[in-house]
């Protein structure tokens, strides 16, 4: 790899994993940790010298960089989440159709032609569960059976391929979700640590790694993997102190930067309205055993600087706050997968969720008709944007093309009523 940094600055890559068998045919190495890229470079790009690449996504090896300094932060931040073609293996499942009817390459092309200054994938990348079911095997030699599944061409075929000018646009924060566990030896789970996790790995797969901080100046992400956080999404919350020291981390690490914004990124929501009634007590919502971790926090809550936790899971836009000290819920899990259908917002905004219970202030889910319920409920394909003012966040939701659905809403400077007034 070699950047521009006043001249230019050629760094070898290390080794971090190696080929098992056909599944797995790749050498993965990377930037090592005493030779980063330093803020301000420019031209960042992979060579090939002496190792024959795989095909390379974005093509050509180019590599965007941040924009951002250890002053400032991202300006503009877009978030996508549960991008991949579902293809299940029950044949009683329907399967998507991943050369007509999958929205991720049209969303991936639209955040790219935005240019972004940095794009957060809240989780789930790998569907093709079943890649025997696609439509669009011709393009994916190599991910056309069952048992190519999770395959590094299935990768390619779910994520690097169609996020391609995505990933040659900006630099890219990325969340595990539950579709990359650990059932098996070369499942997603392995595919993940291989491909795409912090921490690269050769074969092997944790279920619960610790949080992980990314720095963007001073703004700080933290990422808390709850791929495995209640896997049957019974309402469980029998991990609760597994999730609890997860969440200390979180706080320890505000803590300690008082002065700077913190976004947690986990992709199942710790606070998120499925479905709502009008009456008290008829509520659905999602993850309780989060929810449930971070009220057993040495705070019982999270740190006062923690301005917004982003998640996807349920395949929606959402965006939910409580005008106190808890942080908005911003759920994007609506950029691939077959949508959900969502909550009457007017509903919502009656109920009380999380602990301590607390009464929804604002919910705005963008959904097909939500003026003519029940009918219309079903979720609308796109992704998120926050676009930083003036010490405040403006968030919109874009369609499929890009263009702005909704309102506009910009949250609140204060950290003990955080909530988004919109227009």
């Amino acid at each position: 790899m070699s950047y521009t940094f006043g001249t230019q600055v050629t760094v070898p890559l290390q080794l971090v994993s190696t080929p098992t068998g056909a599944h797995f045919p790749t050498k993965v190495c990377e930037s090592g940790n005493h030779t980063p890229v330093p803020l301000g470079a420019t031209n960042a790009q992979l060579v090939l010298t002496t190792v024959q690449a795989a095909t390379l996504h974005p093509a050509g090896g180019h590599l965007p960089l941040p924009k951002w300094t250890t002053t400032t932060r991202p300006s503009t931040i877009d978030v996508i989440g549960d991008t991949g073609c579902e293809l299940p293996v029950n044949p009683a499942d329907p399967a998507q159709h991943c050369a007509t009817a999958w929205p991720f390459k049209p969303i991936a092309d639209s955040v790219a032609r935005a240019t972004p200054d940095l794009v957060i994938h809240t989780g789930d990348f790998l569907y093709r569960n079943d890649p025997g079911r696609a439509d669009d095997k011709a393009k994916n030699p190599g991910c056309t059976m069952r048992s190519d599944a999770s395959s590094w061409a299935c990768v390619v075929a779910d994520f690097f391929r169609p996020a391609e000018a995505l990933l040659a646009a900006a630099p890219v924060a990325l969340t595990r979700g539950n579709h990359e566990d650990c059932t098996q030896p070369g499942g997603a789970g392995d595919a993940w640590f291989r491909y795409l996790a912090d921490e690269l790995r050769n074969g092997s797969c944790s279920r619960f790694p610790p949080p992980v901080t990314l720095r963007a100046g001073t703004l700080n992400l933290v990422s808390v993997d709850s791929s495995f956080a209640d896997p049957n999404d019974s309402g469980s919350t029998a991990q609760v102190n597994t999730y609890a020291r997860q969440f200390d981390i979180v706080n320890q690490a505000a803590q300690q930067r008082s002065s700077e914004d913190f976004f947690v990124v986990t992709h199942k929501p710790v606070w998120m309205v499925k479905a709502a009634g009008p009456a008290t007590g008829q509520v659905e919502w999602v993850t309780h055993v989060l929810d449930d971790a971070v009220a057993h926090t040495s705070l019982g809550q999270l740190a006062n600087n923690v301005r917004l936790v982003l998640s996807g899971h349920i395949h929606l836009y959402q965006m939910l706050d409580f005008n106190t000290g808890r942080p908005p819920q911003l759920t994007v899990g609506s950029s691939g997968g077959p949508l959900d259908n969502g909550p009457i917002d007017s509903n919502a905004m009656s109920q009380q969720i999380g602990t301590p219970r607390l009464t929804v202030h604002k919910s705005l889910t963008q959904e097909q008709n939500p003026t003519n319920p029940p009918a219309g409920l079903a979720g609308v394909f796109g992704y998120g944007q926050l676009h930083h003012n003036n010490g405040a966040w403006d968030l919109t939701f874009h369609t499929t093309s890009g263009s702005v659905r909704g309102q506009i809403c910009t949250l609140s400077t204060s950290l003990t009523t955080k909530s988004f007034t919109c227009h």
